[in-house]
């Protein structure tokens, strides 16, 4: 048997948990909070899920590393850049995943098989944080502790999306900004951005949690043989006029915009975890999107 903690108990931890019981082979084996060294010493598990604040994940990442204990951990890699380089480091060797689990949506995976040279997009995700979201937990709305707002929180998986798919970006030109009514929080609730890709392609994304509702997150990809649009899905639109439909992955536990696909991480992550070969969503990876919101709040 794999023996798992899950440290952290937030929101995202059921999630989590509910994984972790539907894997056979792996046993959960405690749970923490605040006391996650104590655990450690007590079980010595051979995996860690870090489902903490951002500003805690360098720290606790780290810490389990050096006690031999692979870590799959929750996005963004850590609050800074510079603490993100610390787990980079620290991963050396070791077993470690982050979850930017939508590259295993069924729309983006499919989407991804279509992309040809150059091609470009725009993204879009619309959401609503009013101040109980922010009461509930307050780290989320100071930078100190965050890292960032809208970016760092909810765009950071489209962002991701937007390299994965359209490659390398070269360049990335934007603007972040405090629009909304909550009051008593210093990160951006709203932000916009032009990244130039190495392909040749370019795309935008806009990101708001000031919008009335939590709309769907919307890209659109124009191919040179395709538009593709992923929303609810992927709805293929050919040259030729031909429409295709790839359903996604029913959400199964959570909240609708977290995605289906946590499930299929953390199972690919456990399936491979004595591979020789670093999970292929390791920090380095995961730091990617990181480095690139830290260039746009520079800005």
């Amino acid at each position: 048997m794999t023996r798992t903690v899950v440290i952290g108990l937030g929101e995202i931890s059921r999630v989590h948990l509910a994984a972790i019981a539907g894997l056979p082979g792996v046993e959960l084996v405690g749970t923490a909070t605040h006391n996650y060294k104590e655990l450690l010493a007590d079980v010595r598990p051979d995996v860690a899920h870090v489902c903490t604040p951002h500003d805690t994940h360098a720290d606790i990442t780290v810490d389990c590393l050096e006690r031999g204990v692979a870590v799959l951990l929750e996005k963004p890699v850590a609050h800074t850049v510079e603490a993100a380089e610390r787990v980079i480091a620290a991963a050396e060797g070791r077993r470690v995943g982050v979850c930017l689990q939508n590259r295993y949506n069924a729309s983006v995976e499919a989407a991804k098989k279509l992309i040809t040279p150059g091609s470009s997009a725009s993204a879009t995700v619309m959401w609503h944080r009013d101040a109980t979201y922010y009461a509930a937990a307050p780290w989320r709305g100071k930078n100190v502790r965050s890292g960032g707002g809208v970016l760092i929180n909810q765009a950071i998986h489209t962002l991701d999306l937007l390299e994965w798919l359209l490659g390398d970006v070269t360049s990335i030109r934007g603007h972040v900004g405090h629009y909304g009514d909550v009051t008593g929080i210093d990160v951006e609730d709203t932000a916009h951005a032009r990244l130039t890709h190495a392909g040749g392609g370019t795309s935008v994304l806009y990101a708001t949690t000031t919008n009335a509702v939590d709309s769907p997150v919307t890209i659109e990809i124009v191919t040179a043989e395709a538009t593709l649009l992923i929303r609810d899905g992927l709805t293929i639109t050919h040259r030729d006029g031909r429409v295709e439909h790839v359903e996604e992955r029913r959400v199964t536990g959570g909240k609708s915009y977290w995605g289906a696909s946590h499930e299929l991480l953390i199972a690919d992550f456990y399936r491979t975890l004595h591979d020789p070969e670093p999970f292929w969503i390791g920090p380095a990876e995961g730091a990617r999107s990181l480095r690139l919101i830290d260039q746009l709040y520079r800005q």
